[in-house]
């Protein structure tokens, strides 16, 4: 395994800023492709930084079990390790990405903190039972769900939208949340915490990704209905929206070419790093946001507004 976690950080110092349309913005990584979804981090040049050592856990999440779909790399691996950090014990359902899933759990590991892995298919109803399953045997209890997982695919237009691909999006990006979050609702009880990732592209339409953005959109709807239907038994259910982060995701979707160019949208003129973004995790899920429900966070470097 690579363990060089700082590589991505000098690189990103290193490669600076760029031009397009008489613009300047800072860039994350070079060209480059994976032939794979959702694709894998070690693969990844830089690789990602998931992890501020500055962060310093005060244990807002201590003594809470969660179960972070995805968890194995990208946005996911930066909260299952910040909820490490706070005292989580952490359950990673990922699909088969098992360098990258067992690169996490070590990383927990060395933290002092708890992690299981199970590997499967999330699109599968049968999938979400076992998750649930395992996690109550082992931990006992569940207190917070992330569904974090999903897939995307990059197309010119709607007619090169299979039915084949326009199922696994949707299957995988909220199907898949739907029969986890059903699965583990008879487990929550009063101040615990749903959270789904939708995304930037949903509040602005992005031409190539119609299906991942019509089931982003999806979870923001299905984000809005549960929050209100389980507002009064105070389990509160949120929503983060991020913009170009340097997941395995970007290179598993775009071209090559579009690799560098991408966060170059945004307000702050650059992309970010999945340490960026953990926080925001730590904060829905904790009493910080105790009267927050029924909301996206926005955490896109400006690329939309309001």
């Amino acid at each position: 395994m690579n363990h060089d976690y700082e590589f991505g950080n000098k690189f990103y110092n290193y490669y600076g800023n760029l031009g397009i349309e008489g613009t300047k913005y800072q860039t994350m990584a070079p060209e480059q492709s994976q032939e794979k979804q959702p694709g894998l981090e070690y693969l990844m040049y830089p690789r990602p930084i998931f992890d501020d050592p500055n962060y310093v856990g005060s244990g807002k999440l201590k003594g809470k079990v969660a179960i972070i779909t995805g968890g194995d790399s990208g946005l996911g691996r930066a909260c299952a390790i910040i909820f490490a950090k706070e005292g989580t014990k952490v359950v990673i359902p990922y699909y088969d990405e098992h360098e990258d899933a067992n690169e996490t759990k070590e990383y927990i590991e060395k933290l002092g903190g708890e992690c299981i892995l199970i590997s499967g298919d999330l699109s599968k109803p049968e999938f979400s039972k076992q998750i649930v399953k395992e996690t109550m045997e082992k931990f006992g209890k569940i207190n917070i769900l992330v569904n974090n997982a999903g897939v995307q695919y990059q197309q010119d237009c709607l007619e090169n939208i299979s039915d084949e691909q326009f199922d696994t999006t949707m299957k995988v990006n909220i199907y898949g949340m739907f029969y986890l979050t059903r699965e583990v609702l008879p487990f929550l009880h009063s101040k615990d915490s749903i959270i789904n990732l939708t995304s930037v592209t949903t509040f602005y339409g992005d031409a190539q990704l119609i299906d991942y953005v019509a089931s982003k959109g999806a979870i923001v709807g299905f984000t809005r209905a549960l929050a209100r239907n389980l507002a009064l038994k105070n389990i509160r259910v949120n929503a983060i929206a991020p913009g170009f982060f340097w997941t395995p995701l970007q290179p598993a979707c775009w071209v090559k070419e579009k690799i560098p160019s991408l966060g170059a949208n945004a307000a702050m003129a650059r992309g970010a790093m999945p340490y960026e973004l953990a926080p925001t995790f730590v904060f829905l899920a904790s009493d910080d946001s105790s009267y927050v429900t029924g909301q996206v966070i926005h955490n896109n470097g400006g690329e939309v507004m309001g």
